[in-house]
């Protein structure tokens, strides 16, 4: 073992010990059962929609057991880091409504600093300790002779790693170590493994319930070369240190990390510490014809957080969509209720989930049709404004016309329509609404006005335009409005009602709904809509007049 002396000289002087930390840093005070989960991103890219379901389903865990969620963003690897990443994490949770308890950028509690990268000290006393225990030792070896013995290790069929006659540095005196560390040779600071032959480990998961698998063998990297400015730690062994003295209960994460849960566990036990329990996700996945594939960050753009934003999916639609990816019974109850509803470790599968947008846009129809005008219409101008910027100048401009928009397709005594399920279908459907958003009204030789002879619509369109009885005033009612209609239908060969046509339809020229497409396309440039007359109502005479005349033409 090295000399103490020189251990102390490889760290700051007045560098406080594990024990200071261990007083700074307190077990939390909570009830009996309660789980500290933590969500772990790292700042290298956009934030994956998984990383957001392995956020739903931590935060949810933590809260229902009367717990606390952490946000800590884990950016030593600081070549590969993005400008801007860390800030994103904290936004993109609070716009889907899973903002942490604590942590993020701002560090807001007092188990901060909850960026790693302001937390060198904490890590490099624990280090420390782990060499005067001669549980770790410095490396000195280059990237040559590394690349060297993986070549070697890959041609004989052997683990890669640092282990055995390929971890030269593991038996080197401590003087020679000395020697090589007061010359400033540039080193790293390497765990040494427990196990020259390792065999199985196994450990309980929370979701796979016993897991067997080959223990660690290699001598991982625990600080990063003494040649840089500021010498950081691993993800490894910076994440382990966190867990502890953030007095995280349970970590929630990936499947990818399944396979380095051995490790983990060893370097708990080597500096001392109770882990915490451990809940492996399955990744989300894709559909690909017969088969599956996990969802790709180059190759989905469904895979980016920032997707489901942009095209404007409700945040409590996406958390009631990522509540039934973990736990299928959530998947077809209302999202207040899946909201409310606890989430089950034991109801997730050892399988990835798939990820089906066309159930999210039903959840999100139902979501949306379950709002109250005022409550649509706030939150699709909080999306626009950030998203749609001419559609929210028209919305804040025309609230009144806006409100009645969303009130014609939630008509009263039936059910409401189903058919917006995001935000940025709005101009699509009810966009017709607003003059500037409407634009050209559909001429008579439009193939929308389901093949009727061009001459033939405009006639129709002048006779409607000519009657009074289409008025929007106060006075007007549906009946009124749809028997005229009636009326309009047969001056012109039509059936007056469909029981008329179903009784001889050889008489007529068509069914009345023909009509009332005219009527249709003329004022909302579309064969389907809410319902005619809550939109001319909508319109206001007007508009109405204008936009029939304009087909007249």
């Amino acid at each position: 073992m090295l000399d103490l002396s020189v251990i102390n000289a490889m760290f700051p002087p007045d560098l406080p010990e594990p024990a200071d930390w261990e007083r700074r840093f307190r077990p939390r005070a909570l009830p009996d059962g309660a789980e500290v989960t933590r969500f772990a991103p790292s700042p290298t890219g956009h934030l994956h929609i998984g990383g957001l379901y392995t956020a739903a389903v931590a935060r949810a865990l933590a809260h229902q057991s009367g717990g606390v969620h952490v946000l800590r963003v884990e950016d030593t690897d600081r070549a590969r880091q993005v400008a801007g990443a860390a800030q994103e994490f904290s936004r993109l949770l609070g716009a889907f409504g899973l903002a942490p308890d604590e942590g993020g950028v701002s560090g807001d509690g007092a188990w901060g600093p909850y960026l790693q990268s302001e937390r060198r000290d904490v890590y490099l006393g624990h280090v420390r300790e782990l060499l005067r225990q001669d549980r770790a030792y410095p490396c000195f070896c280059g990237k040559e002779l590394l690349a060297h013995s993986g070549v070697e290790q890959r041609a004989g069929r052997s683990p890669l790693g640092y282990y055995g006659r390929w971890a030269p540095c593991r038996t080197l005196a401590p003087e020679e170590a000395a020697r090589r560390i007061t010359a400033g040779e540039p080193y790293v600071v390497r765990f040494r493994c427990p196990y020259e032959f390792p065999g199985r480990v196994r450990f309980a998961d929370r979701i796979r319930a016993s897991v067997t698998m080959q223990d660690n063998g290699n001598d991982i990297v625990l600080l990063k070369s003494s040649q840089d400015e500021l010498p950081l730690p691993t993800y490894h062994f910076a994440h382990v240190v966190d867990d502890h003295l953030m007095r995280v209960t349970l970590v929630v994460r990936g499947e990818e990390w399944l396979s380095s849960t051995p490790v983990h566990l060893q370097l708990h036990r080597a500096l001392g510490f109770e882990p915490p329990a451990y809940a492996h996700l399955a990744p989300l996945m894709k559909a690909e014809g017969a088969s599956r594939r996990k969802l790709s960050k180059r190759k989905d753009p469904e895979a980016s957080v920032d997707y489901y934003l942009s095209a404007g999916y409700p945040p409590a639609a996406v958390q009631h969509y990522l509540r039934g990816l973990a736990n299928i019974r959530l998947m077809d109850v209302p999202t207040a209720e899946a909201l409310a509803a606890t989430v089950r470790l034991d109801g997730m599968r050892p399988s990835g989930p798939l990820l089906d947008l066309p159930k999210l846009h039903s959840l999100s129809r139902e979501f949306i049709a379950s709002l109250p005008p005022r409550e649509v219409y706030a939150q699709l101008l909080a999306w626009a404004e950030e998203y749609d910027p001419e559609l929210a100048a028209v919305l804040a401009r025309q609230e009144g016309l806006a409100l009645a928009a969303v009130a014609a397709g939630r008509p009263e005594g039936a059910p409401a329509r189903k058919d917006l399920e995001r935000w940025s279908c709005f101009r699509d459907r009810y966009g017709f609404f607003f003059a500037e958003l409407f634009g050209a009204v559909p001429t008579a030789g439009d193939d929308r006005y389901g093949g009727l002879a061009p001459e033939l619509v405009r006639r129709i369109a002048a006779d409607f335009a000519a009657d009074a009885a289409f008025a929007t005033g106060p006075g007007a009612s549906p009946d009124a409005w749809y028997g005229r209609l009636g009326e309009l239908a047969e001056r012109h060969g039509f059936a007056p009602d469909t029981a008329a046509w179903r009784r001889e339809p050889g008489r007529w020229a068509g069914p009345p709904r023909e009509v009332a497409n005219v009527v249709r396309v003329a004022l909302t440039g579309a064969t389907r809509s809410p319902d005619l007359f809550a939109v001319a109502r909508a319109l206001g005479r007007d508009e109405v007049l204008r936009r029939l005349t304009a087909v007249a033409r």
